[in-house]
């Protein structure tokens, strides 16, 4: 039995030359089997009659004679092995799943129950189930055909102009074509085996499916940071809003305080005068109804004919000496004054409005300062006469020109810097010293900018900015130019930008007030912080401009 399942082996059957099961078999002096036409091929192109095997020479090239024994054992294999394959075809193809399902290909063989194909020919063109396969597998003849996994339109791998398989790739015309393709329409063409563009063309593919999964990622974190921005904004609007509510409810209520003690005021002020008036009133009636008593006394004894009568009633009248009354002439009720009643409650408003409003900017600039940057002057921009402390964080006027190259960047004319730093998206602040100064601008400056000869700082020209002059005047270089009233002169300036927003604010730090904001700008390039610390008059302006670190 061990013999047999020996001699059984496919290995056993295989000849080396060709690695397929023996056609013909011969067997050579040495013992070594091959096919008759292997061996027979092999020695015509050798220079030397020797075994491919044991290379044992051979003086004279040896009688080839089919070895019988062999070769019947070959077929007996060959015969055992379709029978085995027949078999375990005919049990699978019994299985549900080798049956033909819709979008899968389908054997082109089968006639009756069309089974799932496993592999498909590209030189029959031709796609066999497990069952019509088994000649590819086989048969030495089909064994050289090229199998792929199943496909379908087959006749699409045909060149349509020569009826060739399409086996090469024409690299000059990125096309797939066929022998006689080269030869005639793509002469001279960069061609290579259909094999060879494939594994460039995959390897293409690969990159470029690396790329577009490296894009995808990139725009997947780009969902989530706008996402989470889009959470941050609807939180910073939410607590905007509450900090609104909270502080428009207290203007509300302060309004309506002040409303009502404006109203008590005038009432408790009229009800006065009111009371006043009533309780005169009643003692001008008690007067005139004692007077009226009198007078009827009077008119009733002047019509007595009685001498003793009248004279007696005389005496009782006391008309000689009436009753004191009081003299009515000097007393009146003056008209209501409310002058300043209005005024005086407007005011209490106002001392209300600016507290909650400091309380505001306050709260504003806490929250700015959270975009703090830090900032340092550049060389290549500051302006020959200017002079910068080796940290690069203070600028002022040197009032000598320094001998520097004149690059692109540099300011020719006006005693200006930039900073280094430059921003294109987000929120950014810094905090400039501007203590003992009478004369500086301060901003920012979009990138393109003109650097040479005069220049005009203005919004339309590329520079948000602030200004003092002569000691107390402050503007804006917005369109148009603003200038600003101040409570007080700003000894440390803080700028915050909101690149997304278009918004430029100006704060005085110490006094925790807003100084000017320019809104609704349109930021398409760089953003630089721009210093223009004013021409030096001997001390006056000397001090110079300080970057300062945020608190």
């Amino acid at each position: 039995m061990a013999a047999a399942s020996y001699l059984r082996s496919e290995d056993q059957f295989l000849c080396s030359i060709c690695l397929d099961l023996f056609t013909d078999p011969v067997t050579i002096p040495c013992g070594h089997n091959f096919c008759k036409n292997c061996i027979t091929e092999h020695w015509d192109i050798s220079d030397r009659c020797q075994c491919p095997m044991c290379k044992e020479a051979f003086t004279t090239r040896p009688d080839l004679r089919v070895n019988t024994f062999i070769s019947e054992m070959v077929s007996q294999f060959r015969q055992s092995a379709q029978q085995k394959a027949s078999s375990s075809s005919s049990s699978s193809s019994s299985s549900e799943q080798q049956v033909f399902k819709p979008g899968e290909v389908s054997c082109d063989v089968c006639t009756e129950t069309k089974l799932k194909a496993l592999k498909s020919c590209l030189v029959c063109l031709t796609s066999y189930c497990e069952t019509h396969l088994e000649p590819h597998l086989t048969a030495s003849s089909l064994k050289r055909h090229q199998l792929i996994d199943p496909v379908e339109n087959l006749e699409d791998r045909m060149c349509p102009k020569h009826d060739k398989p399409l086996e090469l790739f024409c690299k000059t015309d990125q096309t797939c074509v066929c022998m006689l393709c080269t030869v005639l329409d793509h002469k001279m063409h960069d061609v290579v085996p259909l094999k060879e563009g494939y594994e460039g063309k995959k390897a293409a593919l690969g990159k470029k499916e690396a790329r577009s999964e490296e894009m995808i990622q990139k725009r997947q974190l780009k969902i989530e940071e706008i996402k989470h921005s889009v959470d941050l904004s609807k939180k910073e609007a939410d607590r905007e809003v509450a900090e609104g509510v909270q502080v428009f409810t207290a203007l509300k209520e302060s309004v309506e305080r002040n409303l009502n003690e404006f109203i008590q005021t005038i009432e408790g002020k009229q009800n006065m005068r009111m009371k006043r008036a009533e309780d005169f009133i009643k003692e001008l009636e008690q007067e005139i109804s004692q007077l009226k008593k009198r007078v009827a006394k009077v008119e009733h004894l002047s019509r007595s004919e009685d001498h003793l009568h009248l004279l007696q009633g005389f005496q009782s009248l006391n008309i000689q000496h009436p009753s004191p009354t009081k003299d009515w002439t000097k007393v009146s009720i003056p008209l209501s004054s409310y002058e300043g009643t209005v005024v005086r409650a407007v005011v209490q408003l106002e001392e209300t409005l600016s507290q909650e409003m400091k309380k505001l900017i306050e709260a504003d600039v806490r929250r700015v300062q959270k975009y703090a940057v830090n900032v340092t002057l550049d060389p290549n921009t500051a302006h020959p006469n200017i002079i910068l402390s080796r940290d690069g964080k203070q600028v002022r006027d040197g009032d000598v020109e320094n001998n520097l190259p004149d690059n692109r960047e540099r300011f020719s004319d006006d005693i200006c810097v930039l900073g280094k730093q430059s921003f294109s998206s987000g929120r950014f602040y810094f905090e400039v010293q501007v203590k003992g100064k009478t004369e500086w601008d301060l901003g920012v400056a979009r990138e393109s900018i003109n650097r040479k000869g005069e220049i005009t700082l203005s919004a339309e020209d590329g520079f948000w900015t602030i200004w003092l002059r002569e000691g107390n005047k402050y503007g804006a270089n917005d369109e148009p130019a603003v200038f600003l009233s101040l409570k007080s002169r700003p000894q440390k300036v803080g700028v915050f930008v909101d690149y997304e927003e278009g918004l430029v604010s100006f704060y005085d730090v110490d006094a925790a007030a807003l100084i000017y904001s320019f809104t609704g700008c349109s930021f398409t390039e760089k953003l630089y912080p721009f210093f223009r610390p004013g021409v030096k008059c001997g001390r006056k302006n000397s001090a110079p401009l300080i970057i300062s670190p945020v608190n």
